[in-house]
């Protein structure tokens, strides 16, 4: 069986990498075609990937802002988009069957190959407005007979989509979850991680924003384990030139070729590259500005204090959007971007979350596995799409 596998966007490429990796190990011949990323995950995961890719600042999400549409066209993703949704077509001669991790654009040029389809919801939720409103024509292409299965990111949307589209949808687990292990216990967490995010130059901006932060803190607080997980494209060069012109001083660690330490009098901050899926499940506190890592944080339960930025990813839209998705472990201080009052609140927001009682981060851990699923959803998946393409 061959199945050509369609995402537009970072998220939804990861996602699909696991989705497509537990596919491949079934036995079943996949291809990728990221429609806006450049299918590093894909790669990573040892998936092919259709035609010549290319990556956009933006990462697929440039509805978050304004810039972030105009980037889009600048650098001209449009017509790469274009371009993409043509392949989809030619590829689709050539597969038994399509697996869509997205919305409306993958999903309407699914339908438009005239065969057999199976998405994986994973950018719409019902936790935003309590009723998911689906962009037309996404609703009718999926209650249509060419998908033969629809898999949502939560419980409560395939609740919602079951009854507004009278047909079954399953919630069987997020794929993002399944490369995270959850911590032996509560209290051995002990660390404090900053997230800036994935794309450059927003990172950089972003994690400048949160050295703006650790500088508010009192210092009682200094001597935490303050740790950031970084993306490889984000240089220590980089880092050391912003760090240096708040103040800090730069140094190596000693103990590993792959940190770097910041330190501001007794405040130190270690840099990490490569090890997040090691660091967020011994977190007490998430400091984030980041849209996948995130929501594995609250899959796990961990508190997480959000600071929304200038984007074009993560902007004050997109933050009180995640905040609705994500639900109550997502906290964030009210204020303008650049105003200092909400740096100093968030700084005293920080100190409530690291007090947190047990029973308050038991129920973050409840409402988490609510929202994004327990381990093995990746492997459900894959074979609910089997059994739904397969010929009966």
């Amino acid at each position: 069986m061959r199945l050509l596998l369609v995402s537009n966007g970072h998220g939804e490429d990861l996602s699909g990498a696991w989705v497509g990796a537990a596919l491949q190990r079934q036995g079943t011949e996949v291809l990728a075609l990221p429609l806006v990323g450049d299918g590093g995950a894909y790669r990573n995961a040892g998936l092919s990937v259709a035609g010549r890719t290319r990556s956009y600042s933006t990462g697929g999400l440039g509805y978050a802002s304004f810039a972030g549409r105009a980037a889009e066209i600048l650098q001209g993703q449009v017509f790469y988009l274009l371009r993409r949704s043509w392949r989809v077509w030619r590829e689709a001669r050539h597969a038994d069957g399509l697996v869509v991790i997205g919305d409306v654009i993958p999903v309407l040029l699914a339908w438009l190959t005239s065969k057999p389809v199976v998405t994986y919801l994973v950018a719409y939720s019902s936790h935003y407005e309590g009723r998911l409103r689906l962009p037309w024509p996404c609703a009718p292409c999926l209650a249509s007979r060419r998908f033969k299965a629809v898999f949502s990111r939560d419980a409560l949307t395939a609740s919602d989509l079951t009854e507004q589209l009278q047909r079954t949808v399953q919630f069987l687990g997020n794929p993002f979850m399944e490369s995270i292990a959850a911590a032996d216990g509560i209290t051995e967490r002990d660390s404090v991680l900053l997230l800036p995010g994935s794309r450059l130059p927003e990172a950089s901006k972003n994690l400048e924003q949160m050295l703006a932060l650790l500088e508010q803190l009192p210092t009682e607080l200094h001597q935490l384990n303050f740790q950031a997980a970084l993306v490889k494209d984000f240089s220590a060069t980089q880092i050391s030139t912003l760090a240096l012109a708040r103040g800090w001083t730069v140094g190596s660690d000693r103990t590993s070729s792959d940190q770097l330490l910041l330190r501001l009098h007794e405040l130190q901050l270690r840099c990490c590259w490569g090890q997040f899926q090691a660091l967020l499940p011994k977190s007490k506190v998430v400091i984030s500005m980041a849209g996948t890592a995130t929501e594995q944080a609250v899959g796990l339960g961990i508190p997480v204090l959000q600071m929304a930025g200038h984007g074009p990813q993560f902007t004050t839209g997109f933050a009180e959007a995640q905040r609705r998705l994500l639900g109550p472990a997502v906290h964030c201080a009210a204020g303008k971007v650049d105003d200092p009052a909400t740096l100093k609140a968030s700084a005293a927001l920080l100190q409530k979350l690291l007090a947190l009682p047990i029973k308050a981060l038991e129920r973050y851990r409840t409402e988490g596995l609510q929202r994004l699923g327990a381990s093995g959803g990746t492997g459900r998946m894959a074979q609910a799409i089997l059994d739904s393409v397969r010929p009966h």
